[in-house]
């Protein structure tokens, strides 16, 4: 199978306005000859762009991301990430997730708000729109997703987390770093990304519990509440799952409501929906 592609905005358009659309009715009741007509493309090159996209077809991507798809993720009896823990592992299965390595900046620069640390930042394609991409000496340290009209926020975002950094615009600079990333070609353990985690103690415990969820799983914020100890914080694990500034490498996508539903996501339902339904492409090529 062809891996999935990085794309460019406008195929992610049409695939954010089909996803839109699919959620809607659900997978049984889509009309596809209808929303191939309302997209200003035909049915078949509709089906094409999603197979191209994702390897799977409308229908199909609809049904990976229904609640009921969402349930199946999760187990029946040994949650995902006490299973993690129970053998050892970083994770059941990494075949299809990115390699990455990954640390916590020093205290005293979160402490500072970023003071002392250089920030290369720009914009770079992605399946699932233009990304925004931060990288420092330490590591890839923020990804961040721009929709029309609002490419400034994307930098924003992550820029008030760090109000005393260095920053320095350098869109030349993240596209390779932003190809290994959303690649799946290029996901290498030889060569692993490298994060850096700027953020409290605290945040920096849910996110590393983040990793730890694998593709075409997911986990519940109480799972993640039990796994680091904290078994009635589920609250404050939802925001610091909210918080997570490495979007997609920190698979905050995967973390549900304890009934599978597809709870909120910073950067919109729709592109959560878009990111499980890419992966549940990748575990179909398997």
């Amino acid at each position: 199978m062809t891996p999935p592609q990085m794309g460019d905005d406008s195929t992610y358009r049409i695939i954010a306005r089909a996803i839109e659309y699919l959620s809607t009715p659900g997978p049984e009741a889509a009309d596809i000859e209808g929303l191939a007509h309302a997209l200003s493309v035909s049915e078949r090159q509709l089906v094409e762009i999603f197979r191209r996209w994702c390897g799977l077809t409308p229908k199909s991507f609809a049904q990976a991301v229904a609640l009921d798809h969402a349930r199946k993720l999760l187990r029946d009896n040994m949650s995902v990430l006490d299973t993690t823990y129970e053998v050892g592992l970083s994770g059941p299965s990494r075949l299809h997730d990115l390699f990455v390595t990954h640390d916590a900046v020093p205290p005293g620069i979160y402490r500072a708000k970023g003071a002392g640390l250089d920030i290369i930042w720009g914009y770079a394609p992605s399946p699932f729109g233009l990304a925004c991409v931060m990288t420092t000496q330490y590591g890839v340290a923020g990804i961040s997703f721009a929709d029309p009209d609002r490419e400034d926020y994307a930098f924003e975002d992550l820029a008030r987390r760090w109000p005393n950094a260095q920053y320095v615009r350098d869109d030349a600079a993240v596209v390779p770093e932003a190809a290994r990333i959303f690649d799946p070609s290029r996901w290498d353990p030889n060569q692993p990304v490298r994060l850096v985690m700027i953020g409290s103690q605290f945040e920096v415990k849910v996110w590393e519990t983040l990793l730890k969820v694998p593709t075409g799983r997911a986990a519940t914020y109480g799972e993640v509440a039990r796994a680091i100890g904290r078994p009635h914080a589920a609250r404050a694990i939802g925001r610091a799952v909210g918080r997570n500034p490495i979007s997609f490498v920190i698979p905050c996508h995967r973390i549900v409501g304890s009934t599978g539903a597809l709870t909120g996501y910073h950067w919109g339902i729709v592109r959560k929906r878009a990111i499980l339904g890419w992966e549940a492409g990748l575990v179909a090529g398997e």
